[in-house]
């Protein structure tokens, strides 16, 4: 994801909420495409995040999401499939000008949906 944003008040930064929007969907998006690779249909919640923000975004900036803990992606598809209902920590890194700027991590909950 790609974005620019200018405020109203003339400093032409990023609103943080709007940060922290696109991070979410950053994360979300990666759990919701490695599901559909799995074969899975599942409704995704996000149960808890937390956002830091470490320098404000004035230009062009990207967000890249992975699984906090790799090892951790085998442990939660067995668990969905055998309790229909798994978490998983995922982190999102807003980039502006090749610095980190915003850094997200989130507890997303997978429900099983045969009819998602």
């Amino acid at each position: 994801m790609n974005g620019t944003v200018q405020v109203a008040d003339g400093r032409e930064t990023v609103f943080g909420g709007s940060a922290s929007a696109v991070a979410i969907l950053s994360a979300w998006s990666l759990l919701y495409l490695r599901l559909k690779n799995e074969n899975m249909n599942s409704r995704i919640v996000i149960q808890r995040s937390t956002t830091t923000y470490e320098q404000p975004i004035t230009d062009t900036f990207t967000s890249s999401s992975v699984v906090c803990d790799p090892s951790d992606w085998l442990k939660f598809i067995t668990t969905l499939k055998r309790r229909k209902r798994a978490r998983v920590k995922i982190r999102s890194i807003l980039e502006c000008n090749e610095t980190k700027a915003c850094e997200f991590e989130g507890d997303f909950v997978a429900i099983d949906s045969p009819t998602a």
